[in-house]
């Protein structure tokens, strides 16, 4: 499933960054999160290779088309997006694809998939929308945390 994206990854010896955005959690008004600023925190790790936003069906059609044109793959789900961003983030550290595994929420859901990196030797990093948007057993469970500022 993820051939031709590995193959694309592992040509050079710069780590490779998943980003693994929880758009509902973050971005929202009182926390005023730019996407580049999510962007450029992922790229500051390392070689981004995998860059995607996970909305629900409430998403409009201009965050979708403004997080397309800053390099992001929408996913749009029905309902809660945490499932699918959990099983994603963990088939790509299952697959060998990434060496660093970047989650943006505040949302302690994604603890599991933290670890479950962590116990495969994927460096993980928890970015947080603010301080106050931080989760404390998320950024815990991960090897680094960046807190946006906002």
């Amino acid at each position: 499933m993820f051939d031709s994206v590995r193959a694309r990854l592992c040509s050079d010896d710069e780590q490779t960054v998943g980003l693994f955005v929880d758009g509902p959690n973050v971005l929202r008004d009182e926390f005023d999160v730019d996407l580049d600023d999510v962007r450029q925190a992922a790229m500051d790790l390392g070689r981004v290779g995998v860059i995607r936003l996970y909305l629900d069906e409430h998403a409009t059609p201009g965050l979708i088309q403004a997080a397309e044109a800053r390099g992001f793959e929408v996913v749009v789900t029905s309902g809660d997006v945490d499932v699918k961003l959990a099983v994603d983030a963990t088939a790509f550290v299952t697959d060998g694809t990434l060496d660093t595994l970047a989650i943006a929420s505040r949302d302690t859901d994604f603890k599991p998939a933290v670890e479950h990196a962590g116990a495969a030797g994927v460096k993980t990093v928890a970015i947080a929308p603010g301080s106050y948007g931080r989760s404390d057993a998320l950024r815990n469970a991960a090897d680094d945390a960046i807190t946006l500022d906002s």
